[in-house]
């Protein structure tokens, strides 16, 4: 990897965690790269603008997201195993009260989608891709479905992304608990499973 590769590299990995805490309006360039440790007047060296840096945070975060889903779903287990383990590591993850790891598509999704039409795009791309990973999973579990996995990988994400918001507002796990509880009982309704 280039210098320029490997610093523009830094400053999203930096950036994350704090756009993860408190959203993308709310954190200024100079804070990102001043925690990067990259001279202020250089962000427009690695980025065309603060959208562009937007677009790009939002692509390696679902980048690495994707990977990390991968690695569940590799495994030898049965299809069910692994997609109760990437719900259970879903909840898991966001319920921990840092910052580091939490969903960007829950954090920014109303945030930028009305702001920035690149982001809002950045979005719709990442988020088909990991309803695309999840019904590719289900296909695989499933012998013969009432409901195409297409749409229950939908209908799942979406409850889960619901979750996420509903254990911000209240603060506990039991969105969490209840989703799960859902799935298992989706999951359940396939042959397979």
């Amino acid at each position: 990897m280039s210098d320029a590769k490997a610093a523009r590299q830094h400053i999203l990995d930096s950036a994350r965690p704090l756009v993860g805490s408190r959203g993308f309006g709310a954190v200024g360039l100079t804070e990102v790269l001043k925690t990067a440790g990259i001279p202020k007047g250089s962000f427009y060296h690695y980025f065309a603008s603060k959208d562009a840096f937007g677009e790009a945070l939002l692509q390696d975060y679902f980048d690495t997201y994707l990977q990390q889903m991968q690695r569940i779903f590799d495994g030898n287990e049965a299809e069910s195993r692994k997609l109760l383990a990437y719900w259970q590591h879903w909840a898991d993850s966001q319920a921990c009260n840092t910052d580091a790891g939490k969903c960007l598509v829950v954090k920014l999704g109303a945030e930028v989608a009305d702001l920035s039409d690149a982001m809002r795009q950045a979005l719709d791309r990442g988020t088909a891709r990991i309803i695309q990973c999840l019904a590719d999973a289900l296909a695989r579990g499933q012998q013969h479905g009432a409901q195409p996995p297409e749409q229950l990988a939908a209908q799942l994400y979406a409850l889960w992304l619901g979750a996420s918001v509903m254990a911000k507002i209240t603060r506990t796990r039991l969105p969490f608990d209840e989703a799960l509880a859902f799935t298992r009982q989706a999951l359940g309704t396939l042959d397979s499973f």
